[in-house]
């Protein structure tokens, strides 16, 4: 997927929220309505910056730059929401529970032991919930 990159403060919005819909679902979406009544500037920023101008780029693809956030948030080991979108967005682009699992695992070596577990549980979490909502439970 491509996401036409433009120079005008309205392209940069409309060019994250299609790209949010578009990699995020409706995980990205709560973050949004989440920021509502506390910050909806900043769900401005969340369009405009990380999804309108890097998501956007040419160069990386959606999968590849989604292996590159799922890796980074898991080495963090404190961002365990944002993880969770962003494991979503993997299946969303294309990435398979079995590969976003091993990016998990390699970060055993990079950033220890308890960043790739709490990785890996969390991601046990999305799996979980997705297959209950699959099943329409």
């Amino acid at each position: 997927m491509t996401i036409q990159n433009t120079p005008t403060k309205q392209g940069r919005l409309e060019r994250g929220q299609r790209a949010l819909e578009a990699i995020d679902g409706q995980a990205g979406q709560n973050v949004i309505d989440a920021l509502a009544d506390i910050a909806p500037d900043f769900a401005t920023y969340l369009f405009e910056f990380p999804f309108g101008d890097i998501y956007s780029r040419p160069g990386l693809s959606l999968r590849d730059r989604e292996i590159a956030t799922i890796a980074a948030l898991a080495a963090m080991g404190t961002a365990q929401p944002q993880l969770k979108v962003h494991i979503e967005a993997g299946l969303n682009v294309g990435l398979s529970r079995e590969e976003i699992t091993e990016i998990l695992m390699q970060m055993a070596v990079y950033a220890g032991f308890p960043a790739a577990l709490n990785g890996l549980f969390t991601a046990k979490e999305v799996y979980a919930a997705r297959a209950d909502t699959e099943a329409g439970t």
